[in-house]
């Protein structure tokens, strides 16, 4: 198999062959350059230093030895990308800021190296400068308006600058009429603003501040009316404030919206059936969507509603059943647990033993995924760690997840 450096090795090469080429051509062609042109020591050198990972000392050798023209410059482009990727974010900035220097390249040129210029400092964490950058782009460079947009909204979004990452957003979504025309990955804009209006009602909450957190939550679903996040929010608030009827109607919403998040809404839905005093509200509805969508997280939460109103022996025999159509490590784990509790001290030892084993096993599993990127992980995040997509992160289905 062909090695990462060795890929990048003849990338590189490429790049400058290419580059060498072109500009060889050029000088054929104005009369100033001949078969045998060579280029000055010092390119030379500066390429061996820049392939060899030797200390950068002498790449300003390497970027004064190749001239910067209108024909050099995917040259140039492509060794600072190639050096940012590497995370050798300093050099590419060195490069980019190179070609800045050169106001003679056409004003097109200038503005992609203006836009790469904003990449590297966004990949070294100088996202104020970024912005600058990216901000000027917007009213210079109207052909990289879209690209210099999402940009911006990575900056805002870092920088959790809702307002403005909604604002920003706004202007990069779609025109309803091209949603239902397009692939679903098109709404991604309008997913993210969904996320973006229920971070600021995180906050509005926190503050108790309810009118408001309402008033973002109403705004995300008119954004996107999928978002679980926006119903899970709305029903914690309508909890808080004692409105039990519509936080049971806000969480029974999401059965409609993502049926495999019904999982998210069980310890709140629990509670809210609690206080109205109609558990047996909360078991019939969790044994209709066990119907629909077979999850060892709702069997589980039905389990523990029979085990507290009915005995053990009930819900390891509901257990037992279930188990039988869609066997579980968790679920088993559970069978275990219910079975030591009527099970006699020898029988207790070996049972116990079992259910160590299990929980060790299952102490090694991922219980969410992302759909975009496939990270995994054992909490829910609405923002993927890995891809920065929002909304992706499901429970992982099977024996060994939910």
């Amino acid at each position: 198999m062909i090695t990462v450096d060795v890929w990048l090795f003849l990338l590189v090469f490429c790049s400058i062959a290419i580059g060498w080429w072109l500009g060889h051509r050029a000088g054929i062609k104005t009369g100033t350059g001949s078969a045998d042109a060579t280029f000055h020591p010092e390119y030379y050198k500066g390429l061996n230093y820049l392939l060899s990972d030797r200390p950068d000392g002498e790449l300003d050798s390497f970027i004064s030895s190749l001239e910067v023209n209108t024909e050099t410059l995917e040259t140039h482009i492509s060794i600072g990308n190639l050096m940012r990727r590497k995370g050798e974010v300093e050099r590419a900035i060195r490069i980019h800021q190179n070609l800045l220097a050169r106001p003679s390249l056409p004003r097109e040129h200038l503005h992609r190296a203006h836009l790469e210029l904003a990449r590297d400092f966004i990949s070294a964490g100088l996202l104020d400068r970024a912005e600058r950058l990216l901000e000027d782009l917007l009213v210079e460079a109207p052909e990289l308006q879209a690209i210099a947009r999402r940009h911006l909204l990575e900056i805002y979004q870092d920088e959790k600058e809702w307002e403005k990452a909604i604002a920003a957003a706004k202007q990069l979504r779609p025109k309803k009429s091209l949603l239902k025309a397009k692939p679903p990955e098109d709404k991604s804009i309008v997913v993210t603003m969904a996320h973006y209006c229920c971070e600021l009602a995180e906050i509005s909450i926190a503050a108790k501040d309810f009118t408001t957190a309402r008033s973002h939550l109403k705004h995300a679903l008119n954004c996107d009316p999928q978002c679980v996040r926006a119903s899970l929010l709305m029903a914690k608030i309508e909890h808080t404030t004692k409105h039990y009827d519509k936080a049971i109607k806000a969480l029974r919403k999401v059965r409609n919206q993502d049926i495999s998040l019904v999982t998210e809404t069980l310890p709140l839905l629990k509670s809210t059936y609690h206080e109205m005093g109609d558990d047996q509200g909360f078991f019939d509805y969790l044994a209709d969507c066990l119907k629909v969508y077979p999850s060892s997280a709702i069997m589980l939460a039905l389990v523990e509603d029979l085990q507290s109103r009915q005995d053990d022996e009930a819900a390891a025999s509901f257990l037992g059943t279930e188990l039988k159509r869609r066997p579980s490590l968790r679920g088993l784990a559970k069978l275990v647990e219910l079975h030591m509790s009527y099970s006699s001290d020898p029988a207790k030892g070996n049972l116990g033993l079992l259910q160590m084993l299990i929980k060790q096993l299952m102490l090694s599993k991922a219980q969410y995924q992302c759909q975009h990127c496939g990270f995994s992980g054992k909490h829910m995040h609405w923002l993927c760690p890995g891809c920065k997509e929002w909304g992706q992160i499901k429970p992982i289905r099977g024996a060994e997840g939910d």
